[in-house]
């Protein structure tokens, strides 16, 4: 392996985290600001860095970034929203918002990445409202069979309940995730500018 290859398999390494201590950074506004909190869901800046994840290291490497957060949290780190953490967080009804970060970030790669390189900022921010969708989807069904299943659900609990729930963040989210896909192109394509970076993915 030469020494390029290397440097940008440090620089891949470094990025994941980086992004990962991002959704540690995004999940936590709340414990500043508890009022952010709208039924048992935390306002939070997680879909955000999450799909920027997506958009700016591709599909493998946001999906990593994705996984190395959860991992982090679910062995006991405090990097969840209200610096939670633990294997316990798994029986949470926000947990399904954790568990589809990864799957979000795929996507949004996976979006980008079949543009050919073409850095198009409709592409992007298409490619970031879809993994913002995807977040939503998985999180909110999550917590709606959580509440049914296993947790204490509040009083007159639904699935349009549960939906009315995520109208609070969702513009916020829609928002971050159009501001995602607008910065991230140029981003994207300065790490993929270098031939030693692109021999490494290919």
């Amino acid at each position: 392996m030469g020494e390029t290859q290397r440097k940008w398999r440090a620089l891949d390494m470094t990025l994941v985290g980086m992004f990962a201590a991002l959704m540690a950074i995004g999940a936590n506004i709340t414990s500043w600001a508890p009022f952010l909190v709208i039924g048992g869901v935390p306002i939070t800046l997680q879909t955000f860095f999450c799909v920027l994840a997506g958009a700016i290291l591709g599909r493998k490497l946001g999906a990593t970034a994705m996984t190395v957060y959860m991992l982090i949290g679910l062995f006991g780190a405090p990097v969840f929203a209200q610096f939670s953490g633990g294997f316990g967080t798994i029986v949470r009804p926000t947990f399904g918002f954790i568990l589809s970060f990864i799957l979000a970030a795929y996507v949004t790669g996976w979006i980008i990445e079949r543009g050919n390189g073409n850095p198009s900022v409709v592409r992007f921010i298409a490619a970031t409202i879809a993994g913002m969708a995807i977040n939503y989807l998985i999180g909110t069904n999550w917590m709606y069979i959580a509440y049914k299943l296993w947790a204490e659900a509040p009083k007159g609990f639904s699935y349009a309940l549960a939906w009315s729930w995520m109208i609070v963040p969702l513009p916020k989210d829609i928002i971050l995730s159009v501001i995602a896909g607008i910065i991230s192109p140029r981003i994207y394509m300065s790490i993929r500018k270098s031939a030693s970076y692109r021999q490494h993915v290919a």
